[in-house]
């Protein structure tokens, strides 16, 4: 009886951990993805405080361009840098939650295999076939 509560439990501990490894590496890959728009408009709004004021600037909108004041694409990009840079501190904070989490559940199958020894030579038999 004891043996199938430990393998259940270990069963559950494994989704779980599956799980927080599959979210973490989601936040991770839409953090590089943010980085690289915090970068674009970064560059952009370097670009832009170099010319002059009176320049005209063009606005891209699938495949037409369109001409907007220089101050407009600049506020624009000094919003997406400011979006980009907010989106990226709150998926690092949901990703050190995330990097707690599955040292936790670690730190559980670690408890129950050391308290389970059999269980720990089945999933050992398990992998090795």
């Amino acid at each position: 009886m004891a043996d199938d509560a430990n393998r259940a439990a270990f069963m559950e501990l494994q989704s779980r951990m599956i799980d927080t490894t599959a979210k973490i590496k989601q936040l991770q890959t839409q953090m590089r993805s943010k980085e690289g728009e915090k970068k674009r408009a970064y560059l952009t709004l370097e670009e832009l405080r170099q010319l002059p004021d009176d320049t005209n600037t063009y606005k891209t909108v699938g495949k037409v361009f369109i001409l907007e004041p220089k101050s407009v694409l600049f506020n624009e990009q000094e919003q997406k840098l400011n979006d980009s840079e907010s989106a990226i501190a709150s998926m690092q904070t949901s990703k050190d939650y995330l990097e707690k989490q599955q040292g936790e559940v670690e730190n559980n199958i670690r408890e129950l295999l050391q308290q389970d020894p059999g269980l720990a030579r089945q999933i050992l038999s398990m992998t090795v076939q």
